[in-house]
């Protein structure tokens, strides 16, 4: 008799591969609410869509965060993360990326923009309560790729619930945010040149040309204010605030 724990005939039905990511949704068992799966190389990550990923709620709390806001509160003096309370705040980070990862490749848009607000939140809080500077420059490295993450995911939402053109405005502010970090960490000369800046301005290029969009409104006051045509930038004010 085959052993119920053994999950061999799930992996053979459902192949990995390395060059992409692939997630599913499966319905929970006894009427519970489905669960959000992420095929790994040697078998199946498996994630609750509420809440933290794994389903614990760290003393009570909803995620880890929920908790450290909430000593944030209490505390009254300036403090610093704890070795063991970095161990956890990497584990929320490894989980809540896993699962954005996971609802970006079955685009559920939405969740993505959800789990990458709350990433960038505990980044926030990271920088604020870090234990030294290595250690918030090793997570702060990774502030443009999630919101890179959020920006595909806006933009994708914004294409499928309004119009192209809002779509376009979502990599714009995008491409907006990061070149702010990039500028903040006086590293604006690269941001020309980095992967993720590329990406984005290759979808804004595809959307551009796909849904026959010409420069946003946005994108014109910003031209007309840069060529110094005040006038112009005036009428597009009002166009803008008849939107």
């Amino acid at each position: 008799m085959t052993d119920s724990r053994n999950i061999s005939d799930i992996l053979e039905n459902w192949k990995y591969d390395p060059q992409s990511v692939h997630a599913r949704l499966v319905e929970g068992q006894n009427g519970n609410s489905d669960v959000l799966q992420m095929r790994v190389e040697m078998g199946i990550i498996q994630m609750e869509t509420e809440g933290r990923p794994d389903g614990h709620r760290p003393e009570g709390f909803a995620t880890y965060l929920d908790f450290l806001l909430q000593e944030e509160i209490a505390r009254e003096e300036q403090w610093a993360l704890n070795d063991e309370q970095c161990i956890e705040v990497d584990r929320e980070f490894m989980q809540f990326y896993q699962r954005r990862i996971s609802w970006l490749s079955i685009k559920e848009y939405d969740r993505v923009i959800r789990d990458a607000d709350h990433t960038l939140a505990l980044m926030d809080f990271c920088k604020r309560h870090s234990p030294d500077e290595g250690w918030t420059i090793v997570h702060e490295q990774y502030r443009p790729f999630v919101i890179f993450h959020r920006t595909q995911a806006a933009a994708y939402h914004q294409l499928n619930e309004t119009t192209p053109q809002a779509a376009i405005q979502c990599i714009n502010d995008g491409l907006t945010t990061i070149q702010q970090i990039f500028a903040e960490h006086d590293l604006e000369e690269h941001f020309d040149e980095d992967e993720l800046v590329g990406q984005l301005r290759e979808i804004r290029d595809s959307l551009r040309s796909e849904y026959d969009v010409g420069k946003t409104l946005h994108e014109q006051l910003a031209e007309a204010i840069a060529s110094e045509q005040y006038e112009r930038a005036a009428e597009i004010r009002d166009q803008l605030s008849q939107n």
